[in-house]
């Protein structure tokens, strides 16, 4: 017995005869497809095969299983993997310095909210052609360049600072011109977990990742925190400088196949090409939607916490955040179990509450361990959040437009947060710090309500083409 899941999730039964005239239907498919409309039908079309004396056949809810580990198993991926975890510590880090840095030369919230607003404004101004040209261009080369752009503006402001040539807005235009180089890295970034590991290890890889990512975001804040109080924010600038060379290294040694590359060889018309894929795709508005909603109104509680840890100072800085990147490794290993229990509309709705109340809760703790508190399931709810949104957009496109797309995503998360961050800002400058975040927090939990209509359903997730990494 050969059966044939449709999208729908309707599963059909068919004798060996029709299976063999399937099977030269689907050949014939996979050789007339001309335009790209029909590839795209082809790559969606379904086949698994089950055992022939199955009397019943029951619906398949999960994949077949592989080791979470498996990943680390290839060369390649593993290397990129140890080399993405000292740069994102150093990541962390920088935002520490230049967090703790603002505000030593002003306690104003506005200039204070600009820095967090000036790491994510360049995505209004290159995210979209940066996922056409990743999509276009050799991404090896393209990492490599924006890499480097990302070392020499960390250590210019590193050395600035050291030599006490830093005013804030000298720091903006540095914590600018870093987010620019980030924001240039991010499509052609996600888009080459494919090319590193087996497709059935996609999967595995995209936890491994979100792992990586919030290990390093429990501990690069506190160690930034130490460092900071030690010698400096200066040499934290200058170590997230050095944390881009294993990545460097790795790129420049890695021998990439030819993969297949956007044929139109013009920015503006493969943009167009994306967004009217985006537009055609009822999961890809709902993902962007939702991120759009969270990212302007989660941003408050980040945007605001150096004031909040003033009080506190830098090491206390750096020990919230790091509670914070706690929270969420835990939240990623609890995922799993809260995702057999709720659907990812559930996961999505129950964790954006909880965030909620946390923000509110963080303008209102009155003592150190209070805050510790806060944040830790802040972090937890947070990366249940991102986790879902997550894999939705980097699931919702074939891999012709997959970095085209992530672009799109790249656009509301990031730009939701750069616009945020400064709304946040002049609010708490005009109504205080404790009511901006309650006012968030309002507007979090409004958000899940007013968007009850646009779900992200497991089967969508499931029966999407292609995995990236988070």
């Amino acid at each position: 017995m050969v059966v044939v899941v449709s999208r729908s999730g309707e599963i059909k039964g068919f004798t060996a005869e029709d299976a063999a005239h399937a099977e030269k239907y689907w050949n014939w498919l996979l050789g007339a497809a001309r335009s790209r409309s029909e590839l795209l039908m082809a790559e969606m079309i379904k086949m698994p095969v089950v055992q022939p004396n199955s009397a019943v056949v029951q619906p398949m809810r999960r994949r077949q299983s592989v080791s979470a580990w498996a990943p680390l198993g290839e060369p390649l991926f593993r290397s990129l993997w140890i080399a993405s975890v000292i740069s994102y510590i150093g990541t962390w880090m920088q935002n520490v310095g230049a967090g703790w840095l603002m505000t030593q030369m002003t306690m104003n919230p506005l200039m204070i909210g600009l820095v967090q607003a000036a790491a994510s404004l360049p995505v209004f101004l290159v995210i979209l052609p940066a996922g056409a040209l990743a999509d276009m261009v050799d991404r090896r080369r393209f990492l490599l360049l924006t890499q480097g752009w990302m070392v020499l503006a960390s250590a210019t402001l590193g050395i600035m600072t050291l030599t006490s040539c830093v005013g804030p807005w000298v720091l903006l235009l540095f914590t600018f011109l870093l987010g620019l180089g980030a924001v240039m890295n991010d499509p052609a970034w996600q888009a080459i977990t494919p090319e590193l590991v087996p497709a059935k290890q996609h999967a595995s890889a995209v936890s491994l990742n979100s792992a990586g990512f919030n290990v390093a975001r429990a501990v690069g804040p506190a160690l930034g925190g130490v460092i900071v109080a030690a010698v400096g924010c200066g040499t934290t600038f200058l170590l997230n400088a050095f944390s881009f060379l294993g990545v460097i290294l790795f790129l420049y040694r890695w021998k990439r196949p030819i993969a297949a590359r956007a044929k139109n060889r013009r920015v503006w018309p493969a943009i167009g090409e994306g967004f009217a894929y985006v537009r055609g795709s009822e999961l890809a508005k709902s993902v962007l939607l939702r991120t759009g909603t969270f990212s302007v109104a989660a941003v408050a509680m980040l945007a605001l916490l150096p004031i909040i840890a003033r009080p506190y100072g830098a090491r206390g800085y750096g020990v919230l955040l790091g509670c914070f990147g706690l929270g969420a490794l835990l939240g990623a290993l609890a995922l799993p179990w809260l995702r057999d229990k709720l659907s990812v509309d559930g996961v999505v709705g129950v964790t954006i509450l909880i965030f909620a109340g946390m923000t509110f809760a963080a303008g209102r703790a009155e003592s150190f361990a209070l805050l510790c508190a806060v944040m830790l399931l802040a972090g937890a709810a947070w990366i249940g959040i991102l986790a879902c949104l997550n894999v939705a957009a980097q699931t919702m496109c074939p891999a012709f437009v997959r970095a085209r797309a992530l672009s799109f995503y790249l656009l509301v998360l990031q730009g939701g947060m750069a616009v945020g961050a400064t709304l946040w800002g002049a609010l708490a400058k005009r109504i205080g710090v404790p009511d901006a975040l309650g006012v968030a927090a309002v507007v979090l939990a409004l958000g899940v309500l007013a968007l009850r209509g646009h779900r992200i359903t497991a089967s969508e997730l499931e029966l999407a083409p292609a995995v990236v990494r988070d």
